[in-house]
C-alpha cells in the first residue's frame, strides 16, 4: 500500500476542473513542484522500505483522504518512520503544516504524507493533539488548522510492582474467616483497561506451613489479606507468634506465558483475640439500686465495632442491653424465684452489619436472697400410728418447703412441735427430728380405745421466717385378733360331675374382732386340702366377710369321688407377734361327685393329614382316637364324605382311601367323624378330619379359552403375530410354569414359529407373508416341564380375511329369522321418509341427500362385517 502511494506522486495531476482552471495554476503548480522535487524523490526511497501497519488506520479505514478531522489508534514502541495517513490539499493549497503535540515524533511532508520518527510510548503521553493546516505558495493558511488526534494503544512493556517491598501487618486469633486485615498493592504502568494492565494476586509461599494447612487468603483482585476458615480455628500467638508470607503479582490477568511478575515479603504478627467470652456473673435477686446497671463487658478486637444482644431462649423481655462500647447491663430487678439464670449472645458487626466474628455466650446466674418463708406441704398432713407401736418408732416424715435457692442458709428449715392436742394420756408424745423432720413416738404406746387421733402444730423456720402447720395423727388398730369360723364343719355335699362352671354350691362365714374394714379384721379364705386340681375357688364378700365357694373347673367323678376340703380363714395383713392362727381358724366339708353318663371325647378336635394325590386306593391317610369317660367302647364312622373317597375301621379310627383322588377336583377334603358309644345310652361326638392332597403332574397343558377370533388382515404386508394363553390344571410351580412349545408337523414349521412370551403365554408369528385368505388350523405342541413332564397337542384356529377399520370382515350369509339386504335397505329408506317426509331431490338437504349419505348395514347376529356401504 506504501509503495504504491509513492508512486502515485509521479502522476500528472488529474483534470478536474476544466481548461481554464489548469492554465490559472499551472504557474503555482511549477513553483511548488520545483521546490519539492528533490523531497519526492527522497520520500519516494523512503515509501518503499516503510511498512504499513494496520494500526495507522484513521476511523474510515482509509490510508489517505482530504484533511478533516481525525483520530489515529497506533501501537507504542513500532519502529520509526511509521506512515500514518496521507492527506490531500486542496487548491490553491499546495503545502501542509503540523503544530501541536508532535514531541519531536511526528511530522508531516509537504505533500500531507503524516508520519511518525520515533517508537511511541503510551506511558509517557497517551493521546497526542495534533492540528494539520494546509498552506498556499505564499505561505498563507488555506485551511485549518483541523485537529488530528494520535492514541497510543498500549502494549505489555511494563512489569507490576508492589509499592513496599516488605509488608507488615497483624491479626487477632480468632479473627472471622474471609475479613481482610491488611492489603498489599501494586502497581503497572500499562493501560488498566487492558489485560496489560489487569494483576493478579497469590500467596506462593508461607512459614510456617503446618501441616500443609494454608492459614491465610488473599483476593487475586484487591490484594485483600484475610484468614481461611482454618486459620480463624488455630491461630495461636503462643503456639506461632508471627508467620511469613511471599506474595506474588502478574499482569495479562495471570492468563499469559508472557505476563509479568513481581514479589514482596508480607510479615504477620498474631495478637491475642480479645473477643472472648467474659466470666459467669452473678446478680443478687430483687435490686433496689438504680438500673440499668453495669454488669460485664466485651470488647472487639479492633475500633469501630457495632455491639448487639442475641437470645438463646425465648423470653417475653430480655432484661439486659449493650452499650457501643461492649458494656452490658441488667435493666431491671431480677427474681430468682422466676428465673434462676439467663443465657444469651453478645455479638459484634461490621458497619455494614456483618459478624464481625462468633457471638459470645453471656451467662447470669441471680444470686438468692432469703426472701421466700417456709411452706406447709399441705393443709393438713396425716400420719398413722399403730396401737403397740415401741417408743422411738417413726410415724413419718414431715417435708416443708422454701422456694430460696436450695442447699443454702437461705432454704435450710428448722422443725419443732409446738402444741399436741388432746395432751392425753400426758403431754410431748410425740418429738420431731430437728432438720429432716421425721415424727417419731416419744412418750409411750398409744391405745386407740383411748384416743383415736392426735393434732400436731409443728414451727417450720429457715434464718429469717417462721410458718405454723399442722399435722394429724390417727391411731389405727393392730391385728392381734384371728378369724373364728362359725362352725368346724359343714357337713356333707352332694353334687352331679355335669354341675355347671360358676355355680355356688356352698357359703362359710367367719368374723374377726379387729377394727372393721381394715387390713386386721378382713378375711381372705383358701382351701388348704382336698382339691389338687384347683376345682373349686372361694370369693370374700367385702362387706360380710361371707365366703362363697364356686366350681372353677368341671368335676370328673371318674378322676376322684370325694373331695374332704378343709377351709383356712386370714387376714391380709399380718398378725403381730406371739399371735397364730388355729384351728378355730379353718372348717371342713365333703363333697361327694356323682356319676354322669357322658359322650365320648377325641383327642383334638381337628384332624389333619397330608398324601399325594395319585396314592393307591386302600391307602391309610390318617387315625383318630376317643375315649369314653365310662370306659365303653366306641364305634367310628364318617359323614359328609361327598365324594367317598375314604373309609373308616369303626373299631380302631383308621382312615384308608376307597377310590382314587384327584387335588383338581377338591384339593382339601373335609369330613367328620363321629365316635359312638357301644352299649349305654349311645351318645357321640364329631370331629374334623382334613385331608390336603399334594399335587403330582396328572393334567397335560391346554388353551386357557377358546380361541375362535383370531385373525390376521389379508394380505399381509409384514410378518404378524398373534398371542395366546396356556394353563394347566395342576397345582402352578414357583415362580411361574415353564411351558414350552413346538409346531407339530412340518407343513407347519415352513409357515408358522411359535415362541414362549412368559409364564402363561407364548406368541404365534408368521414366517412369511404369502398366505392365501381362509382359516388356517396351527397344531402345537406344548409341554409342561413337570415331574414327569405331560405334553398336550391344541389346535390354534387363524382366519386370514380383508379388513375394515382394523376388524375381519367377513360377508354374512342369511341366517333363518333374519332380513335379507334389500330388506334391511328397504327398512332404513322407509324410515327416512317416515321421519321427514324429505325429497330426496331437493337440494335443500345436503345431510340426508343419497349424495351425501354413507351408511353401514350392521344387524346383531349377523357376521363382524357390515352388509352394505353406499
Amino acid at each position: 500500500m506504501a509503495h504504491a502511494h509513492c508512486k502515485a506522486h509521479k502522476k500528472k495531476p488529474t483534470k478536474g476542473r476544466g481548461e481554464e482552471e489548469e492554465r490559472g495554476s499551472e504557474v503555482s503548480e511549477e513553483v511548488s513542484i520545483q521546490k519539492t522535487t528533490m523531497m519526492r524523490a527522497q520520500l519516494h526511497c523512503l515509501c518503499l522500505l516503510t511498512l504499513y501497519l494496520t494500526a495507522g488506520y484513521g476511523q474510515e479505514r482509509k490510508f489517505s483522504g482530504p484533511l478533516k478531522p481525525m483520530t489515529f489508534s497506533i501501537f507504542e514502541g513500532q519502529e520509526p518512520s511509521q506512515v500514518i495517513f496521507q492527506f490531500k490539499a486542496s487548491p490553491p493549497a499546495v503545502t501542509f503544516k503540523l503544530t501541536g503535540e508532535t514531541d519531536g515524533i511526528f511530522q508531516i511532508q509537504p505533500d500531507g504524507l503524516l508520519y511518525h520518527n520515533k517508537a511511541l510510548d503510551r506511558e509517557t503521553r497517551a493521546v497526542h493533539k495534533l492540528q494539520v493546516s494546509t498552506l498556499d505558495v505564499y505561505g498563507a493558511t488555506v485551511e485549518g488548522p483541523v485537529p488530528i488526534t494520535i492514541e497510543v494503544k498500549d502494549i505489555n512493556d511494563n512489569r507490576p510492582t508492589f509499592l513496599q517491598p516488605n509488608y507488615e501487618g497483624s491479626v487477632r486469633q480468632n479473627s472471622r474467616p474471609g475479613k481482610p486485615f491488611m492489603y498489599v498493592n501494586a502497581t503497572d504502568l500499562d493501560d488498566p483497561t487492558t489485560p496489560n494492565g489487569q494483576l493478579i494476586y497469590e500467596i506462593i509461599i508461607q512459614l510456617p506451613k503446618i501441616n500443609d494447612v494454608m492459614y491465610f487468603q488473599i483476593n487475586n483482585k484487591t490484594g485483600a489479606i484475610s484468614l481461611t476458615l482454618e486459620g480463624s480455628r488455630e491461630l495461636d500467638p503462643i503456639k506461632n507468634p508471627s508467620y511469613r508470607l511471599v506474595v506474588s503479582v502478574k499482569d495479562m490477568g495471570g492468563q499469559n506465558d508472557h505476563s509479568f511478575s513481581d514479589s514482596t515479603s508480607v510479615n504477620i504478627m498474631v495478637k491475642e483475640n480479645i473477643w472472648k467470652a467474659p466470666e459467669p456473673v452473678e446478680i443478687v435477686e430483687n435490686s433496689t439500686d438504680p438500673h440499668p446497671i453495669k454488669i460485664t463487658q466485651v470488647q472487639w478486637n479492633e475500633p469501630g465495632a457495632q455491639y448487639s444482644l442475641g437470645e438463646k431462649e425465648k423470653l417475653s423481655t430480655l432484661p439486659f442491653s449493650i452499650d457501643q462500647e461492649g458494656g452490658i447491663y441488667v435493666t431491671q430487678p431480677l427474681d430468682r424465684e422466676e428465673k434462676d439464670s439467663y443465657v444469651f449472645y453478645a455479638v459484634a458487626k461490621d458497619e455494614m452489619g456483618k459478624p464481625l466474628a462468633f457471638p459470645l455466650e453471656i451467662r447470669v446466674k441471680v444470686k438468692d436472697i432469703n426472701d421466700n418463708p417456709p411452706t406447709c406441704p399441705s393443709a393438713v398432713t396425716v400420719f398413722e400410728v399403730q396401737e403397740n407401736e415401741d417408743i422411738g418408732s417413726n410415724i413419718g416424715t414431715f417435708i416443708g418447703h422454701d422456694m430460696d435457692e436450695e442447699n443454702t442458709a437461705n432454704s435450710v428449715l428448722v422443725y419443732k412441735i409446738v402444741d399436741q392436742i388432746p395432751k392425753l394420756p400426758k403431754e410431748g408424745l410425740f418429738l420431731v427430728q430437728t432438720y429432716s423432720g421425721v415424727v417419731q413416738l416419744a412418750g409411750q404406746s398409744l391405745k386407740k380405745q383411748d384416743t383415736p387421733q392426735y393434732n400436731l402444730t409443728i414451727e417450720v423456720s429457715d434464718k429469717d421466717f417462721k410458718t405454723l402447720c399442722h399435722v394429724e395423727i390417727n391411731v389405727i388398730d393392730i391385728n392381734d385378733q384371728i378369724p373364728i369360723f362359725e362352725k368346724s364343719d359343714y357337713g356333707n355335699l352332694t353334687l352331679a360331675e355335669d354341675t355347671a362352671v360358676g355355680s355356688t354350691i356352698l357359703t362359710i362365714r367367719a368374723t374377726d374382732t379387729d377394727e372393721p374394714f381394715t387390713g386386721s379384721s378382713k378375711i381372705l379364705y383358701r382351701i388348704i386340702q382336698g382339691d389338687s386340681e384347683g376345682r373349686l375357688g372361694i370369693d370374700t364378700d367385702p362387706h360380710t366377710n361371707a365366703g362363697y365357694v364356686i366350681i372353677k373347673k368341671p368335676l370328673d367323678f371318674e378322676t376322684v369321688a370325694v373331695h374332704n376340703i378343709v377351709f383356712q380363714a386370714e387376714n391380709p395383713e399380718p398378725l403381730v407377734s406371739g399371735v397364730n392362727y388355729n384351728t378355730s381358724s379353718s372348717a371342713k366339708f365333703k363333697l361327694i361327685v356323682t356319676d354322669v353318663n357322658e359322650a365320648p371325647q377325641f383327642s383334638q378336635r381337628i384332624y389333619q393329614a397330608k398324601v399325594r394325590e395319585d396314592v393307591a386306593v386302600g391307602t391309610k391317610v390318617g387315625n383318630v382316637t376317643a375315649k369314653d369317660p365310662e370306659n365303653l367302647d366306641i364305634s367310628y364312622s364318617l359323614r359328609d364324605n361327598t365324594r367317598g373317597w375314604l373309609k373308616i375301621d369303626p373299631a380302631t379310627g383308621e382312615i384308608f382311601t376307597t377310590a382314587p383322588l384327584d387335588r383338581e377336583a377338591e384339593s382339601l377334603y373335609r369330613v367328620q367323624v363321629m365316635a359312638t358309644e357301644v352299649g349305654g345310652s349311645s351318645q357321640s361326638s364329631i370331629a374334623s378330619f382334613h385331608l390336603t392332597l399334594l399335587d403330582v403332574n396328572d393334567n397335560p397343558p391346554r388353551l386357557a379359552k377358546e380361541y375362535t377370533g383370531l385373525f390376521l388382515c389379508h394380505p399381509l404386508h409384514q410378518e404378524g403375530t398373534l398371542i395366546f394363553e396356556v394353563t394347566d390344571d395342576d397345582q402352578r410351580s414357583f415362580p411361574s410354569p415353564h411351558f414350552s412349545y413346538s409346531l407339530v408337523s412340518e407343513s407347519s414349521r415352513n409357515d408358522w414359529e411359535v415362541s414362549r412370551v412368559n409364564g402363561t403365554h407364548a406368541k404365534l408369528s408368521t414366517k412369511h407373508t404369502n398366505f392365501e385368505e381362509g382359516l388356517y388350523s396351527v397344531p402345537i405342541r406344548i409341554n409342561d416341564g413337570g415331574r414327569p413332564p405331560l405334553e398336550g397337542v391344541v389346535s390354534l384356529p387363524v382366519t386370514f380375511c380383508t379388513c375394515v377399520e382394523g376388524h375381519c370382515f367377513q360377508p354374512a350369509g342369511h341366517q333363518p329369522g333374519m332380513p335379507t339386504v334389500g330388506m334391511a335397505v328397504g327398512i332404513l329408506l322407509t324410515t327416512f321418509l317416515v321421519i321427514g317426509e324429505y325429497n330426496f331431490s331437493d337440494s335443500r338437504i345436503p345431510v340426508l341427500g343419497l349424495r351425501n349419505l354413507h351408511l353401514r348395514v350392521c344387524l346383531r347376529g349377523w357376521s363382524a362385517g357390515c352388509l352394505l356401504t353406499f
